[in-house]
């Protein structure tokens, strides 16, 4: 049993597909065949049913790939180690980022840190909170940015700066004509909100005591904070965009956006890992970068803003 036997079957389980397992790989189908059968001749069990499409594990190669994933992790700390003892930034690194976050920050420091340091392989992927708790646990990614530090023990965090709400709204709204958006002023009609699970919606009808708001949204799910903010500039409704996302706006768009009233409600953005994580070199460029990239404004809480 070789640690390369144990990528490809977790290529195969990850793809469903053996020609699209070996191409991950690198490698051609019949290699990729040959050394998973190898393995299985070893362990004297079929690890996929290849009768099925897409091929999926047996009950046995599911409970031999739980381990296999565990294997690989260790291994991969092995190679962790080295980089850190070495300081070095090469090898992958898989970041997840929420994606109410991910189009407003991301365009600000992405392509200069790939340009300052082609030696690293980051790579991003959108998700939600859950599912970004649950992939730093079974270290299918390296880090995470998240909103607000993560409750669970066996994660840490590490705040980057503060990042403000506001409205955006329609021009005919009749809340267009006040300078500022106070929470008794708005109600579930025409409001456009993210689905349920999205952290952005929940911590904004935490804020707003909108409770009431689920019953009414029912045919507003479209999923979307780029969606609402069309649907807002073709004149219906009401949408909520982050501080960074404003300053991606044209000075007619601008015209659409009201901050609230004080206390203004403001989220954390924070980098978080695992307790088990190594490379602690690399992820200090990775929140220099962040932080040099935003507003140093929202460095730090203001006296007007409350975290929600």
């Amino acid at each position: 049993m070789t640690i390369q036997q144990l990528e490809y079957i977790f290529a195969v389980d990850q793809f469903r597909h053996f020609a699209k397992a070996a191409e991950h790989c690198n490698v051609t189908q019949p290699t990729l065949s040959a050394m998973i059968q190898k393995l299985e001749e070893e362990l004297g069990v079929k690890l996929f049913d290849r009768n099925v499409q897409p091929v999926c594990p047996t009950a046995v190669g599911e409970k031999v790939l739980a381990q296999a994933r565990i294997v690989l992790a260790q291994a991969s700390h092995v190679k962790e180690i080295i980089n850190e003892e070495q300081q070095l930034l090469s090898g992958t690194f898989r970041l997840g980022v929420l994606p109410t976050i991910a189009p407003y920050l991301l365009p600000r420091f992405f392509p200069q840190l790939m340009e300052k340091h082609p030696e690293m392989d980051i790579r991003v992927t959108e998700m939600k909170t859950l599912d970004i708790r649950q992939a730093l646990l079974t270290e299918e990614i390296d880090a995470a940015i998240i909103a607000n530090l993560p409750e669970d023990t066996s994660l840490t965090g590490e705040c980057l700066f503060y990042e403000q709400f506001y409205g955006y709204v329609s021009r005919k709204e009749p809340l267009f004509k006040h300078e500022l958006i106070r929470t008794s002023d708005i109600t579930g009609e025409r409001l456009w909100l993210l689905d349920e699970g999205h952290c952005f919606r929940d911590q904004l009808v935490r804020f707003c005591q909108m409770e009431a708001v689920k019953l009414s949204q029912m045919a507003y799910r479209l999923g979307s904070m780029e969606t609402f903010m069309r649907m807002v500039e073709s004149g219906k409704g009401i949408t909520f965009i982050p501080g960074l996302a404003v300053d991606q706006l044209s000075s007619e768009q601008k015209e659409l956006v009201r901050p609230f009233a004080v206390p203004r409600p403001t989220r954390q953005i924070v980098l978080v890992t695992s307790k088990n994580f190594i490379r602690h070199s690399l992820l200090q460029v990775l929140k220099e970068e962040i932080k040099a990239a935003v507003p140093k404004e929202m460095l730090r809480l203001q006296a007007v803003q409350h975290l929600v």
